[in-house]
Formats: C-alpha cells, structure tokens, sequence
C-alpha cells in the first residue's frame, strides 16, 4: 500500500501572526514538503492544479520536473488535473515528458477541480463538465496508445495522423486515477477502463465515500477487469499531530476556522466526527485511518493533507516527520494484515511494464502456435 502527501498549494495568512507567504515562498515550501516526503520515507507527493487565487500550482508538471530531479523513489502524482480544460494533447505531451525525466515515477489524477470559472477562462462551458472529462479521457488514451491518431469530437478540432511527443516512457502509459468526490459518472469512467479511483473524502462522511467506492468497484467488475476487491481505490484524509491531542487540537483550530475551503462552516468539532479530519496523537491517526478500510475495503493509496490553511512550514515539516517516524510504518504493518493475497497493490510504471511485455509475450506465444 502507498502513503503519501497532496498539496492544494494554497497562499492562506497565518491566522496567529497575519502574514501570507510570498508566492514564491509558497512554491518553494512546496519543492521542500516534497523533498521531506521522500526523506520521511514516504511513497508519494501530488499537488493540485489551480488557476485561481489563493492557490499558486498552476502548473504541475514543471514543479513535478523540478522534484523529480531532487529525488530518487518518490512516485509524482497530481490531485488533480483538470481534464476539463487542459487539452488532452498537451497532458498527453507533458506528462510524457516527465515520466522519462523521472524514469517512471510518476502517474497522475484527473478531474474537474471545483472553481466554476475556470471553464470560461480555458474557453469551455461548465455546463459540459461531465461530457468534457469523458470525451477529452478518451482521446488522451489514444494518444498515449497509438503512434498516429486520427480523431474527431464535439469539444476540440479534429486531429488527422497526429503522433504526440514524446511517446510514453517503455510504451507504458503513466497510471491515471480519477478524482471524483460527488459525481457517480467519474467513478463509471474510471471503472469502464479499469483505472483507479481516488475518492478524496476530506469533505464528505464516510457513508457518502462508502456508496462511491462500492460503485466503482461493482462497475469495475462489470466491465470484466476483475473482482470487486480487486479494483484500486485511493482515498485522501487530512492530519494535524501533536504528542498530546489537547495540544493539536488547540493549535490547529485557529488554522481550521480561517481555512480557505472549509473555514467559517461546521466546528472543528464537528468536522473531525463527520469526516476523515484527524486532529490529536499519533495513535489518534493510526486508529481512524485504520476505520477507512471499515467503509472502503482493501485500498491501494493513502494521501495526507498536511500543509493547508496558512500552517508554517516549519510546522508542516514536523507533521511528515511524524508521519514517517510514528504512523506510516504502523500503518503499513496493520494493513497488511488480513489483506487478501488477491489484492493487488497500487500500479507502478515497473509493474506496469512486466505486465506488459508478459502480455506480449504470451501473445508471441499463441502466434507461434497458431
């Protein structure tokens, strides 16, 4: 099972002092997130793509490059791309580029984001988000799949023998999960190609996360890729750690009710019992994120918020720490346990290149028998 870190790479105030980081201070505290992920052990780091104030990651595969080229076992993801508004050519192109930049370490999740004006500013209209995220996935699949493209849709002009390039590093496209945190027909794409599905359920309780994820493994077995448990699910989940929960709790509140997404809403409180959001020990951690499994059956990844809402990096930095030192090896312990022989484990571009030349391999194998 993968553990790791995403980044919603927001420029909040810090609520007990009332400085913002710079941008650029902000950017480079994400490069250093990431880089402390690796040294804590961690098997992860995505950060998300926004085109909007407060949020500085507007473009993921020049800060996923940067790190690549600072790191040797870290597997760069995104949470998400938007497959709305990008152009499936380009994301084709550049997340091409940077699996050979980082030999393979890199997949990456694909969504609609939630900022409604962002369609009009990529020249698309909202209102086709869910035609969109399907029309522009399947041409993003041909292109990674075949060396010349010829292709017509509603959104984009048409493309006659096109070749992106780069093409995939060892002909193995990256992995892709889709991120979907309320829409059903995401957890259908994802499942009608067998790729994974990451439901970042920081906002939601776990009943809402348990109908996504048994609907995309119901629908996954559907279409013929396996068994129900052996679909691959990725969850998200946010931390704040202190050796005493009274102290967590008392020095993250004022960084919860002036959070950017969720502040001014329900109590800290409120939200820690309604949703993933752990505030308090270690032990606290391990314990509810073991439950996930509860609702979500045997998953594949596991991603942390850690650095939202103006928290100083300072203080970010010790929470990857702890993750690496009290958690994650606890967690890697105890969920192993139990754990079906039949489950597989999160693809990776190695996994994905032995089963590929198996693949042709067998089929060299019938060819010849024939």
């Amino acid at each position: 099972m993968q553990f790791g870190i995403f980044t919603v790479g927001d420029v909040t105030p810090d609520p007990t002092t009332g400085r913002a980081p710079t941008e650029a201070e902000r950017i480079k505290a994400m490069v250093a997130i990431a880089l402390k992920a690796e040294e804590a052990g961690l098997d992860v780091f995505a950060t998300g793509e926004h085109h909007n104030p407060p949020f500085v990651p507007s473009s993921p595969t020049t800060m996923l490059g940067y790190v690549a080229a600072r790191t040797e076992n870290l597997i760069l993801s995104t949470s998400t791309t938007l497959i709305t508004t990008n152009d499936p050519v380009k994301i084709a192109e550049d997340f091409a580029m940077l699996q050979h930049l980082a030999d393979g370490r890199v997949d990456l999740m694909m969504g609609r984001g939630n900022t409604g004006p962002v369609y009009p500013w990529f020249g698309q209209d909202i209102r086709q988000g869910i035609n969109l995220a399907i029309e522009n996935y399947a041409l993003l699949r041909r292109l990674w799949r075949e060396d010349v493209v010829d292709w017509e849709g509603k959104f984009r002009t048409p493309l006659q023998g096109f070749t992106s390039t780069p093409r995939p590093l060892d002909g193995v496209p990256p992995f892709v999960w889709h991120g979907s945190i309320r829409s059903p027909e995401i957890a259908e794409q994802a499942a009608y190609y067998g790729d994974g599905f990451f439901h970042n359920n920081i906002f939601w309780p776990a009943d809402h996360t348990k109908r996504m994820v048994e609907l995309y493994r119901t629908r996954f077995a559907h279409y013929g890729h396996g068994t129900p448990e052996q679909a691959i699910v990725g969850l998200g989940g946010q931390v704040f750690m202190r050796k005493n929960s009274q102290d967590a709790v008392r020095e993250f509140r004022p960084y919860f009710d002036n959070a950017p997404v969720y502040g001014h809403g329900p109590s800290l409180e409120e939200f820690t019992d309604q949703t993933p959001l752990t505030v308090g020990t270690p032990e606290q951690v391990i314990e509810k994120t073991l439950s996930f499994r509860s609702y979500a059956g045997d998953y594949q990844r596991q991603l942390f918020l850690v650095d939202h809402a103006g928290l100083p990096l300072k203080t970010v930095l010790e929470q990857i720490d702890m993750l690496g030192e009290e958690v994650v090896p606890v967690l890697r312990k105890e969920f192993a346990v139990g754990r079906p022989a039949d489950v597989p484990e999160a693809p990776t571009h190695r996994s994905l290149l032995a089963a590929a030349q198996e693949d042709a391999q067998q089929d060299a194998q019938e060819e010849s028998a024939a």
